[in-house]
């Protein structure tokens, strides 16, 4: 298994080498990844060399649908995680259960949901972590200095404005392949602000 890991690590570095990527920060033992921002298809390639370099399982949750044809058995082999976005309940609790169970258990979650431009995040990562206690790593690349990398862990306060105003200072300058695609980071269920006097 150890020779496994090590044949995986230096693959992923001479990609990233030949592609002219780094990466950056180290990964939790636990947690709930938010994976941001979500503009291209290479985010995926991206995030797999992020942990294989870094010795680490990202489960990620992706669309079903994806899972159809050739690219079922690589996304499995890579982490990917079928979500049935009809009804995401059973794979979250499944997932949930091997958290529990597992010394190392990554969650790694597109916030954005999408790679086309939206009104507003997902909450699934947020809920999840107040769930189960597992902190959020808040994850990312940056297409202009070629850089993916794990940046900081915290745990929810419950005051989900003070938490995403954390979140959106880390990832405010953080540019994605197609920048025009990223969606601000903001939740429905946050709190309006309160209008000026």
């Amino acid at each position: 298994m150890r020779r496994h890991f090590l044949v995986r690590r230096n693959l992923a570095r001479l990609l990233l080498r030949l592609a002219r990527w780094r990466t950056v920060g180290r990964p939790p033992t636990k947690g709930v990844l938010v994976g941001a921002p979500h503009t291209s298809n290479w985010d995926w390639a991206l995030t797999m060399l992020l942990a294989w370099t870094n010795d680490v399982q990202i489960r990620l949750l992706v669309k079903q649908e994806f899972f159809r044809g050739p690219f079922g058995p690589l996304l499995r082999g890579t982490g990917g995680v079928p979500l049935d976005r009809e009804n995401p309940g059973a794979t979250i609790r499944t997932l949930l259960a091997d958290a529990e169970d597992d010394e190392t258990f990554l969650l790694g979650i597109a916030a954005e949901g999408t790679r086309s431009k939206v009104d507003y995040w997902k909450s699934g990562f947020y809920r999840i972590s107040q769930q189960t206690g597992l902190p959020i790593t808040l994850a990312f690349l940056d297409a202009p200095s070629r850089t993916v990398g794990f940046g900081p862990t915290f745990e929810p306060t419950g005051d989900v404005r003070a938490d995403m105003d954390r979140i959106r200072a880390f990832y405010a300058d953080k540019r994605g392949i197609n920048p025009e695609l990223s969606t601000e980071p903001r939740l429905r269920e946050e709190p309006e602000r309160p209008a000026p006097d």
